[in-house]
């Protein structure tokens, strides 16, 4: 089992980035592909980004895509998540989400989803002012 904390999130201008931190317990950190996901209020929690037990794999929802950057460190048992050129529409709770099945590293073909995750960080705000 792995637990999982979030950390970086805040207020920024459009335009402004933020770096999103996740820590997790346990020594089988490595062993999983991470995610991040985001839900804003009314309505539900998407996709943003994930990456493969190794590092070695990463992909991204298109809303997403050439602005944020995830990369981890299985030393030190964080996976980060960079966000660039925030607009107001990133706005949400950031979650950082632990794969235990390795969806991202075993598919020819991903197809991202919450129910692929097993364990949940439990937030952390984000809020992007125009």
């Amino acid at each position: 089992q792995v637990q999982l904390v979030e950390s970086g999130g805040g207020l920024v201008q459009a335009g402004g980035s933020l770096r999103l931190s996740c820590a997790a317990s346990g020594r089988t950190f490595s062993s999983y592909d991470m995610g991040w996901f985001r839900q804003a209020p009314g309505k539900e929690r998407e996709f943003v980004a994930a990456i493969s037990w190794s590092g070695g794999s990463t992909y991204y929802a298109d809303s997403v895509k050439g602005r944020f950057t995830i990369s981890r460190d299985n030393a030190k048992n964080t996976v980060a998540l960079q966000m660039n050129s925030l607009k107001p529409d990133d706005t949400a709770v950031y979650y950082c989400a632990a794969d235990r099945d390795r969806t991202l590293s075993s598919a020819r073909y991903y197809f991202p989803a919450a129910f692929q995750y097993d364990y949940w960080g439990q937030g952390t705000q984000v809020t992007v002012s125009s």
